[in-house]
C-alpha cells in the first residue's frame, strides 16, 4: 500500500504524482523563487522548440490565468498551423515555395479544381500582399471560385491574372469581389480577350481610388470599351501606370467618342507617370486627341507610342503639345513608319525635353538621314538609351552616331550593314565601364572588327557589359572569335549570343578551346547562344558539362548534335580532366 505522501499530488490534492525526479527538483526550485526573478530554466537545459521541455514559469502562470479560453486559443493556433501546412503541401505539389506575403502561381497549369482548393486555403494567408495566378488558361470561366474567398486576403496590393482566358462573367465576379481588397494598387488582366467586347463593364465603379497601376494589354478592347475605361480612369486619382497596348480596335471611331473620351479622362489622372499605347492603331487624329490631354499631364515620365504604323505623317500633331511634358524621360516611337517630316517635327521639340534619357526611333528607315540633327538636338550627356537598329544608316550617319554614344548604357545598332569594317569608330567613342548592353546583330562585322572589340575588352572598357549580341556575323573568322574570348575583361557578362543565320553553319572547333578557357573568368554568365555552330562529339560534351556545372543555359541546335553512343559514352571523369582549371 502506498503512503499518504506518495498519494498526495503537488497541489495537495489526491491526484497521483507521476513526475520524474528531475521534475520534483525543478518544482522545488521554482517554489523558492518569486515570480519576478524567475528565468527560463528550460532554455538553460537547452531544450529545443520541437521537443517537449520544461515550461517556463511565465508560460505556466499565463496558461493557468487563461481559464476556459485557453483551450479555444490553443485550438485556433493549432488550426492555423494545420492550415499553413496545407498551404505548403499545395504549393510544393506545384513546385513552389510557401511565402506568407507573396503567392506566385504563374505558369502552373492550374485547373478549376486547383483553383477551388486554392480558394479554401486563402483563409490561412491573411498577410499575403501579392497574388500572381497568370498564364493558367484552364481556370477561365471559374474565377468566381477564387473571388468568393477574397475576403480572407484583405491586404492584397498586387493581383495579376494575365492570360487566364477570363470571360465576361469572370470579370463581373472579380469586380464584385474588389470590395474585399480595398488596398489593391496593381491590377493586371492582360492577354485576356474576354475582357474586351463589354467585359470591362464589370469593373466600372468597383475599382478603389488606391489603384496605382492598371494593365490591360491585348484584351481586345473596342471603342466602346475605351469609353468605359475613360470612366474608370476618371475615378482613379492615384493612377500612375496605364498600359492598354496591343488593342488595335481601341482607337476606332475617334470622332464619335471612344478613344477621345478615354484620353480626355486622363486629365483627371494627374498622378499618371507611364502611358503605354503600343500597337493601338493610332492615327493622326488619335494623336491630336492625345496631345490635348498631355498638356494636363506634366508628370508623365514614359510615353510609349511604338508599333503604330498609321500615325505616319501626323506626328507634328503630338509634338506641338509634347513640349509641355517637362518630366518626360522615355519616349518610344520605334516601328512607326515615321516620315522625314515626322522626324523634323520631333527634332524641333527635343531641346525642350530636358529630362529625356531614352529615345527609341529604331526600325524607322528615314532616321538614317537625320542622325546628325537628331543627336545634336539631344542632351547627349544624360542619354542612356538611343537604339538605331534597322535605321538604314549611311557612312555619314554612322559617323554622326559615334558622337552621341559616349554616355549610353545600351548601344544597339543591329541590322546596320555599314558598321562592318568601321566598328572601331564606335568603340573608341565609348566611355570606359559605362555600357551594359552592346548589340551588333547582323552588322557584317569582320575579323578586324572583332579583334578591335577584343582590344577594348582587354583595356577594361567593357567591364560593366552584361549583354553582348554578335549573332548573324558570319564574316568573322576563327582568329576573330579566338581573340575575343582570350581578351578577358568580361567579368560582368550575363548573356552572350554568337549564333549564325538559320541558313548557314560553320565549325567552332578552332575557337572553342579559347571559349572554354574564358568561361571561368565570366562568373555571371547565365546564357550562351551558339546556334548553327557545329562541333564534334567530345567538344560538345565538354562544353555542355562545363556549363551544366554552373547552370548556364546553352542554346545549341539539337538537330546538329551528335547523339551517337560514343558521344554519350564519355565518362564524367574524362570530362572533368579535360576542363580548364578555374
Amino acid at each position: 500500500m502506498e503512503s499518504a505522501d506518495g498519494q498526495r499530488g503537488r497541489d495537495g490534492s489526491g491526484s497521483r504524482w507521476k513526475g520524474s525526479p528531475l521534475d520534483v527538483i525543478m518544482s522545488q526550485i521554482r517554489r523558492k523563487r518569486t515570480a519576478s526573478d524567475r528565468k527560463p530554466l528550460g532554455r538553460f537545459l537547452s531544450w529545443t522548440s520541437d521537443r517537449p521541455g520544461i515550461p517556463e514559469d511565465g508560460e505556466s502562470e499565463m496558461k493557468e490565468d487563461r481559464g476556459p479560453n485557453s483551450g479555444f486559443a490553443a485550438s485556433a493556433e493549432s488550426e492555423r498551423d494545420v492550415g499553413w501546412g496545407r498551404v505548403c503541401v499545395f504549393l510544393k505539389r506545384l513546385g513552389k515555395k510557401a511565402d506568407s506575403r507573396s503567392l506566385s502561381l504563374a505558369h502552373c497549369d492550374l485547373t478549376a479544381t486547383d483553383l477551388l482548393e486554392l480558394a479554401t486555403l486563402l483563409q490561412f494567408l491573411p498577410q499575403v500582399e501579392e497574388m500572381d495566378i497568370s498564364w493558367n488558361e484552364l481556370i477561365g470561366g471559374s474565377l468566381t471560385a477564387l473571388t468568393s474567398h477574397l475576403q480572407h486576403v484583405g491586404e492584397v496590393r498586387t493581383l495579376r491574372l494575365c492570360s487566364c482566358r477570363l470571360n465576361g462573367e469572370d470579370v463581373v465576379a472579380l469586380g464584385e469581389a474588389l470590395s474585399y481588397i480595398p488596398a489593391l494598387e496593381v491590377l493586371d488582366l492582360s492577354w485576356n480577350s474576354g475582357v474586351g467586347g463589354g467585359g470591362l463593364q464589370g469593373l466600372l465603379g468597383n475599382l478603389h481610388p488606391s489603384l496605382r497601376e492598371l494593365h490591360l494589354v491585348a484584351c481586345q478592347l473596342t471603342a466602346a470599351d475605351a469609353t468605359v475605361l475613360g470612366g474608370m480612369v476618371a475615378a482613379l486619382p492615384r493612377l500612375c501606370v496605364l498600359d492598354v497596348s496591343c488593342n488595335a480596335q481601341l482607337t476606332q471611331e475617334v470622332d464619335t467618342g471612344g478613344f477621345r473620351e478615354l484620353v480626355s479622362s486622363l486629365s483627371h489622372a494627374t498622378s499618371l507617370t507611364t502611358l503605354r499605347l503600343q500597337a493601338c492603331g493610332l492615327t493622326p487624329d488619335s494623336l491630336d486627341a492625345l496631345g490635348g490631354s498631355l498638356r494636363c499631364l506634366p508628370s508623365v515620365g514614359e510615353l510609349d507610342l511604338s508599333c503604330n504604323k498609321l500615325l505616319a505623317g501626323g506626328l507634328s500633331r503630338l509634338t506641338f503639345h509634347l513640349a509641355h511634358v517637362t518630366h518626360l524621360e522615355r519616349l518610344d516611337l520605334h516601328l512607326c513608319c515615321l516620315t522625314r517630316d515626322d522626324l523634323e517635327a520631333l527634332i524641333q521639340v527635343l531641346p525642350s525635353l530636358t529630362a529625356l534619357t531614352e529615345l527609341d526611333v529604331s526600325s524607322n528607315k528615314e532616321v538614317g538621314g537625320v542622325v546628325h540633327s537628331l543627336v545634336s538636338a539631344l542632351p547627349v550627356t544624360q542619354m542612356r538609351r538611343l537604339p538605331f537598329n534597322s535605321c538604314y544608316l549611311s557612312n555619314e550617319s554612322f559617323t554622326a552616331l559615334a558622337l552621341g554614344v559616349s554616355y549610353l548604357r545600351t548601344v544597339d545598332i543591329s541590322w546596320c550593314k555599314v558598321v562592318g569594317g568601321h566598328l572601331a569608330l564606335l568603340l573608341d567613342a565609348l566611355q570606359p565601364s559605362v555600357v551594359s548592353e552592346l548589340r551588333l546583330c547582323s552588322c557584317e562585322l569582320t575579323t578586324d572588327d572583332m579583334q578591335h572589340l577584343a582590344a577594348v575588352c582587354r583595356r577594361g572598357c567593357l567591364s560593366s557589359l552584361r549583354a553582348l549580341d554578335l549573332s548573324y556575323n558570319s564574316l568573322v573568322g576563327d582568329n576573330g572569335w579566338c581573340s575575343l574570348f582570350a581578351a578577358g575583361g568580361l567579368g560582368s557578362l550575363e548573356d552572350v549570343d554568337v549564333s549564325l543565320r538559320p541558313s548557314t553553319s560553320a565549325p567552332c572547333s578552332a575557337w572553342l578551346p579559347a571559349l572554354l578557357r574564358a568561361l571561368p573568368q565570366m562568373p555571371a554568365l547565365a546564357r550562351l547562344a551558339m546556334q548553327r555552330w557545329t562541333a564534334d562529339c567530345q567538344e560538345r560534351e565538354q562544353l555542355r558539362y562545363c556549363l551544366k556545372k554552373r547552370s548556364v543555359l546553352l542554346e545549341w541546335d539539337p538537330d546538329l548534335q551528335d547523339t551517337s553512343s560514343a558521344c554519350k559514352g564519355n565518362s564524367q571523369e574524362s570530362l572533368e580532366e579535360s576542363q580548364p582549371e578555374e
